[in-house]
């Protein structure tokens, strides 16, 4: 073996060469990502061949299985909800393309003015990695939108013309496959982009300096995450307002239908699922992969000499998630090849895709210790912050590479558990859900609010002592960079954890459309055969789809956390502070107010959301003031309710985004970087302790709706309610087109019950901005800030 001898931090250290070669290493990071577009690509390929035509296409649309007028409404509104997304994100894009200007100026002027040798060179380069990182974000939140729009109308559809069971078992795998072409879309966008970036910097900057490079490339997280706060922050207020505006209105004024086409809100809800569900967590998890990418490979450049010394070694983060992408793809054969117990029923959508992510997770174990054989030398050093007394060299531990792979572990199967956690406190299959519905039952609305509130908290616990253990674990294994490898962990199996929430909105989108164009409000026979059969499968696909979403919430406030935490390392790395003294006078005050820093934010937010939601009602109640709307005579203005609902949330996004942006640049030039010790650890603590009661009180809320709705709870003779577990949901439809007591007397579908049904609305309602806008988005807050800091170090 070949030995040579690199200085870092001062300290002496050598290396072994690696069993991968340089050419061996580059050649799998160009791979695995060519191999993800492709999966990503087929999916996209066997999705286009389900045809939606319009009316001119008559002799098409009627071979397809549906009549030509319900062809017709299918591609109509399928149009609609493309047309306006496209319009959302090209208005966001714009106001995100000024600040990316803005910042780019900033970034580079800040940067040179530094001082310091070759500062305006590693400004210019900083800046062309943020701007990098911006725009792969954007192609990651535009990937993820299309495909989403694309594929609603085709899940409505599988679910209309299939028979019996094909019918969950086809719309289930058209929505699955949509978002498998966003989770590897995204993956492998950010994969091949970031390896391009460092092989053209290196060519640039050459191989001596990894520190330099590496400073230079943890702009990109930077870019990443700056386009995530808009896209996260602006798509959640505008689907929250279209949501919230469209229920008021619809559900409890006017006692219609969630997505009765007479509701002139109902394209702009559909719309907002893209653009804030889909897009806005596409840029989310891509800005995750970014920060925690670069947050290992600062550490590894500044502490180990023995990992900047070999191209595998430094290139090992990345070859964590090219192989994570790899093993989902294994993983998700299972549905897309014919799974060994395939969707056919409401009883096991939620089973199979909960069993994708233990698949992935058990593959991946698998794999991540096989890797580092091959990636990392048996042992190698990793620098401490503290200096030797005696001979002024930085300390240093040694590490197996077997201790590395078990920090990656340690991170995928603490998202794992987390999913579960997640899964069990938002589902209508266990008892907290179960217990908020009761609520309803006992005192409305208050009752609801007080469970549903008691029920969010309470989730945070487990999720809280396992990422502690998991953080506590990897730093003692390998100080800071564990707690990087083991953010990467999380994030290894993004490509399935972003498909399974790409599926949830994907199905809401379909019973939406499946509402607006299949249902006969007129009596007449369709060739749809059972309205009510289409919008029953497709309630279970969402209903399945929200707990689904919660889950990938989870995942990506796990993920947040390492993340941020990771990045801190970072920063105490580059900013050379060895220990960190809480009692501080400087420190302390930093932690106070960062921990403020995410109820400011989440005030904000929903504050907007609140704002833009009242904009929405006002233009739904002044079209509802035409009774011809009502009689379904005449056709909303569908495109009045988007323009509202797009304008308020673009003005209402700039308040929150700037104050994620400046807290930390303002706080270390005027308090110092003691002070950003203090802020950034404050802010971490508090904001994904909210992040995760909000998303799940959010989600547990809709979900208890949907439990009362879905007819799952009873009333018998004497008035009593209680949970009927008996109940099939198969037969839901039977019961919403009768809205008839059966003739033991038992209430079986309890919308009818307006009491009942309004205070599970009123859960949802405020719900919604907790779990898809305030909550999600403090995930990019705890992030941004984090790597802010690390670009400006004062």
């Amino acid at each position: 073996d070949s030995k040579a001898t690199v200085s870092v931090l001062n300290c002496d250290l050598t290396y072994q060469t690696m069993v991968l070669s340089d050419f061996t290493t580059d050649a799998l990071c160009l791979t695995f990502p060519i191999v993800g577009v492709w999966w990503a690509w087929h999916n996209s390929r066997v999705i286009s061949k389900i045809k939606i035509h319009s009316r001119t296409d008559g002799e098409k649309a009627s071979c397809s299985g549906l009549d030509i007028n319900d062809m017709h409404e299918l591609h109509k509104i399928s149009d609609r909800i493309m047309v306006g997304s496209n319009e959302f994100l090209r208005e966001e894009y714009k106001t995100i393309g000024m600040f990316l200007t803005v910042a780019s100026f900033v970034i580079y002027w800040l940067i040179g003015m530094s001082g310091g040798a070759d500062a305006w060179v590693n400004a210019k380069y900083s800046t062309g990695a943020f701007v990098v990182g911006a725009l792969a974000s954007c192609l990651s939140g535009l990937i993820g939108m299309r495909i989403a729009v694309f594929t609603n109308s085709r899940t409505a559809h599988e679910a209309a013309v299939a028979q019996g069971s094909q019918k969950y078992t086809r719309a289930f795998e058209t929505a699955f496959r949509g978002g498998l072409v966003m989770g590897f879309g995204l993956t492998s966008v950010g994969l091949l982009s970031l390896f391009i970036l460092i092989k053209f910097y290196k060519s640039q900057l050459g191989d001596t300096d990894t520190i330099r490079l590496y400073e230079c490339i943890a702009a990109y997280g930077l870019g990443g995450s700056a386009v995530a706060c808009f896209g996260r922050v602006g798509g959640g207020i505008f689907t929250k307002a279209a949501d919230v505006g469209a229920d008021l209105c619809g559900k409890v004024v006017a006692g219609i239908p969630e997505d009765d086409p007479r509701n002139p809100g109902v394209i702009a809800d559909c719309i907002g699922d893209n653009v804030g569900d889909i897009a806005g967590m596409g840029s989310d998890l891509f800005g995750s992969f970014g920060e925690a990418t670069c947050a290992a490979l600062v550490v590894s450049a500044y502490a180990s000499a023995d990992l900047t010394g070999s191209h595998s070694g430094m290139m090992y983060p990345l070859l964590i998630t090219g192989v994570g992408t790899m093993v989902c793809l294994v993983t998700s054969l299972c549905v897309t090849m014919g799974a060994p117990t395939p969707v056919t029923g409401s009883h096991n959508v939620e089973p199979v895709l909960k069993m994708q992510l233990l698949i992935s997770t058990v593959l991946n174990t698998v794999a991540m210790l096989i890797l580092a054989d091959y990636a990392l030398p048996e042992t190698f050093r990793i620098a401490k912050l503290v200096k030797d007394p005696v001979s002024h060299q930085y300390l240093t531990v040694e590490v197996k590479n077997w201790e590395a792979s078990f920090c990656v572990i340690m991170g995928l199967w603490s998202g794992l558990v987390i999913g579960y956690i997640t899964e069990y406190f938002t589902s209508n299959r266990h008892a907290p859900v179960e217990s908020i519905a009761t609520a309803c039952t006992l005192g409305g609305a208050a009752t609801n609010i007080i469970q549903g509130l008691s029920v969010g908290y309470l989730s945070t616990v487990v999720p809280a002592f396992v990422m502690g253990i998991t953080m506590y674990v990897s730093f003692n294994l390998c100080l800071m960079y564990g707690i990087a490898l083991a953010a990467l962990g999380i994030l290894s199996t993004m490509a399935i954890g972003l498909t399974i929430d790409g599926y949830g909105p994907i199905a809401d989108n379909a019973g939406g459309i499946a509402e607006m164009t299949l249902e006969d409000r007129e009596g007449r026979a369709t060739q749809a055969k059972d309205y009510g059969e289409v919008r029953v499968v497709t309630d279970c696909l969402d209903a399945a789809g929200n707990t689904t979403a919660a889950i990938g919430k989870g995942f990506a406030i796990a993920s947040a956390a390492f993340v941020a935490l990771a990045l801190y390392g970072a920063f105490i790395t580059h900013a050379e502070i060895p220990v960190v003294n809480i009692v501080d006078s400087r420190v302390f005050p930093g932690l106070m107010v960062g921990a403020m820093l995410p109820y400011w934010f989440s005030g904000w937010t929903m504050r907007s959301v609140n704002i833009a939601a009242m904009e929405m009602v006002k233009e739904i109640q002044r079209q509802f003031e035409n009774p011809e709307i009502m009689a379904g005579t005449v056709e909303p203005d569908y495109n009045g309710c988007v323009a509202v609902a797009t304008r308020a949330s673009l003005t209402e996004m700039v308040p929150s985004a700037l104050l994620v942006m400046l807290a930390p640049i303002v706080t270390g030039i005027f308090f110092g970087k003691e002070a950003l010790c203090g802020l950034l650890p404050g802010a971490l603590t508090s904001g994904v302790q909210m992040a995760i009661s909000m998303s799940n009180t959010g989600g547990a809320w809709d979900n208890a709706k949907k439990y009362i709705e879905c007819g799952l709870m009873v009333t018998d003779k004497e008035g009593r309610l209680e949970s009927n577990e008996d109940f099939d949901r198969a037969t839901a439809h039977t019961v919403k087109k009768s809205w008839k007591e059966t003739d033991e007397g038992y209430a079986m579908y309890h919308a009818r019950d307006k009491e009942l049904h309004s205070a599970a609305v009123v859960g949802d309602t405020v719900g919604d901005p907790m779990k898809d806008t305030s909550g999600p988005a403090l995930n990019i807050l705890i992030k941004l800030m984090a790597i802010i800091s690390v670009v400006f170090v004062p």
